[in-house]
């Protein structure tokens, strides 16, 4: 079987539901506030180096408020007890996104291409990987969310050549255009293709 019959049969299946339940969450995203969305934003901060598990955990305890509010010493101590390994940086980061707690406000109007520069820009500490991956929770659907098992998937089936041991602007979208292809090989928007192929790798369908 290759991966796009893999593909066929997973959207088939109840984890498909999961899959087309949750896209429908971030769609409801994209109406929310501005406070939604910083809470988002700071969640895939989290994210970066770390598993999406333990973001959500931290996001959950915090909750919009909490990312909004509380001191670095506060946010730094809340994250490190959620068992985060970069907890001090991490409370620094999300200190100095403050200044963009109006992130849909600044974003309306923007493509996502241009979102997503403007995120890697001016947002300390995510990169191409974590815009891409805010952007799909706030409702866009047309990037790619390149972390380490979509980039495993694509290699073992030799849709990429190799994984690059520095992920920069270019190897980042020459790789996202292929999977870009093969999301219109099945049919799928890129969002969705992502959370299918992440659980192909992990059995989990998660934001």
């Amino acid at each position: 079987m290759n991966i796009e019959e893999e593909i066929k049969k997973v959207m088939e299946s109840d984890k498909g539901i999961e899959i087309k339940n949750r896209m429908k969450e971030f769609e409801s995203l994209s109406k929310m506030p501005d406070k939604e969305w910083f809470s988002e934003l700071c969640f895939c901060i989290l994210t970066a180096n770390s598993k999406a598990s333990t973001g959500i955990a931290i996001q959950k305890h915090l909750g919009c408020k909490g990312f909004a509010n509380l001191s670095q010493k506060e946010l730094s101590s809340a994250i490190k007890n959620n068992k985060h390994r970069f907890h001090n940086k991490k409370s620094e980061y999300i200190i100095n996104v403050r200044k963009y707690r109006d992130i849909k406000q600044i974003l309306v109007g923007k493509s996502a291409e241009e979102s997503r520069e403007w995120l890697v820009k001016n947002i300390k500490g995510i990169g191409y990987k974590e815009s891409s991956h805010f952007l799909r929770n706030v409702g866009e659907k047309n990037l790619a969310i390149l972390d380490r098992h979509i980039l495993n998937l694509m290699k073992e089936n030799n849709l990429i050549d190799k994984i690059p041991n520095q992920m920069n602007k270019h190897n980042y979208l020459e790789i996202e255009e292929k999977f870009i292809s093969m999301s219109k090989r099945t049919g799928l928007s890129p969002a969705e293709l992502d959370l299918c192929m992440w659980c192909m790798k992990t059995g989990s369908v998660m934001k």
